[in-house]
């Protein structure tokens, strides 16, 4: 194993005083530390060892931090003294163990202990976390993000034209955008739905939306990607609505169009429209993307790694996806810690397409957060040392206290709610 791993630097000073340290280690610790951001609240979850490693996660349900720091509570108390490599007999009694299967509360924590649990096996064996995952199959993994929703990567010449995007919902200005940049070699383009505060009124929004889209189509022609995220805001009747007349513009991906409790609305939508769907980021674990991936009801999936059981239970449902044709487009709103679990899964992932990126390592809280990767242009460089490559600055994080935050709580003219 010494030679294999020779290109990977090393580090067990901190463990050569513990006998067996490798097949006697036990985990000593969890804490959350809940860092606040600019529009974001990063839950780290923090997993100790008795062997001087600790491993990070991050826990997806950002404005229920409180929540998650309660269900760490719970579960620190029979994960303490376990041993951090058996990594999936944890999983399972973590979500199985208090008999009622675990929903997105308890599954975004799982996600963080996970997540950390991996971070620790790759830095004892002295290798990136991707390499436990099957090794690399790529050389490099593409980026998206969605201009105007807390992209930190504006550049200053383009403010006044993401004002009149985000807004506005200005066709010109939205083309001019994607023209820029596509010059720059970004090629996909996404956006949603416009809103007026927090009112939404749906038809007029769609056709907004659907100006938007043709006016990028007619000025950036057929080099870039049109990427819609509907963000779980419209009925049925609007999603077939909406996919219908966006068919002709050659749509990448159309985002989350419905609600995701119920999701056989996605049937009725294959069945009346070609464009390619993905959905998934609401979704709680593999059973819940089962009859998605099965019937072919979505062509990407969108499973968001610190929401659906961390890197363990990912990787199955990618499996899945692969024997079913249906790509990953892993859900990314958070930060370096989910950035950096999303990419390991995407190198060692076949049939995963390009990530969603809202916070460039880097560009957030650099004094907590230090990553062993970079945005290189338009796309996420390999990290090369060993567990996921991030690094959690304590002392740092404790000058960012977390706040309790709300999204947009969205009404009709009628003043009844809908999603954001």
């Amino acid at each position: 194993m010494g030679k294999a791993l020779a290109r990977y630097s090393v580090n067990k000073s901190q463990s050569k005083s513990q006998p067996n340290w490798l097949t006697n280690m036990k985990i000593t610790d969890i804490q959350v530390h809940p860092v606040q951001a600019p529009g974001r609240t990063f839950v780290v979850v923090l997993v100790s060892t008795d062997a001087g490693i600790n491993g990070v996660g991050e826990a997806g349900l950002q404005r229920r931090w409180r929540g998650i720091e309660g269900v760490v509570e719970h579960l620190r108390c029979w994960l303490v003294g376990q041993d951090p490599f058996r990594i999936e007999y944890l999983w399972q009694r973590m979500s199985r163990g208090g008999f009622y299967p675990a929903d997105r509360l308890i599954g975004s924590t799982i996600s963080g202990i996970d997540i950390a649990l991996w971070d620790i096996k790759g830095q004892a064996l002295g290798v990136p976390v991707y390499e436990l995952l099957g090794g690399r199959c790529r050389d490099h993994v593409e980026v998206f993000s969605n201009p105007g929703n807390l992209d930190t990567s504006v550049q200053p010449e383009d403010e006044a034209l993401y004002r009149k995007l985000v807004q506005d919902a200005d066709p010109d200005a939205t083309a001019e955008i994607a023209r820029r940049q596509l010059q720059r070699g970004q090629k996909y383009f996404r956006i949603g739905p416009p809103t007026q505060r927090e009112s939404f009124e749906s038809r007029r929004s769609v056709r907004q939306l659907l100006d938007q889209l043709r006016a990028v189509r007619q000025v950036a022609g057929d080099d870039v990607e049109l990427m819609v995220d509907l963000h779980t805001r419209l009925t049925l009747d609007e999603a077939i609505w909406f996919c219908r007349e966006a068919e002709p513009l050659g749509i990448f991906a159309v985002e989350d169009p419905i609600r995701s409790e119920h999701s056989h609305g996605y049937q009725q939508i294959r069945q009346r429209t070609g464009v390619p769907l993905a959905a998934g980021e609401q979704w709680a674990n593999k059973w819940e993307f089962r009859e998605a991936i099965e019937n072919k009801w979505i062509d990407y999936a969108r499973v968001d790694l610190c929401i659906a059981g961390g890197l363990t239970e990912g990787k199955k449902i990618a499996a899945m996806a692969e024997t079913h044709y249906v790509k990953m487009l892993f859900h990314n709103p958070l930060g370096p810690i989910c950035t950096a679990a999303s990419l390991h899964l995407d190198l060692a992932c076949e049939n995963a397409g390009p990530q969603e990126v809202l916070f460039p390592p880097g560009d957030v809280l650099p004094d907590v957060f230090t990553c062993d990767f970079q945005m290189d242009g338009v796309r996420l460089t390999v990290p090369t040392s060993p567990g996921i490559g991030v690094k959690f600055n304590i002392e740092a994080a404790r000058q960012y206290p977390a706040e309790m935050t709300e999204p947009p709580h969205f009404h009709r003219p009628d003043g009844s709610f809908t999603n954001y």
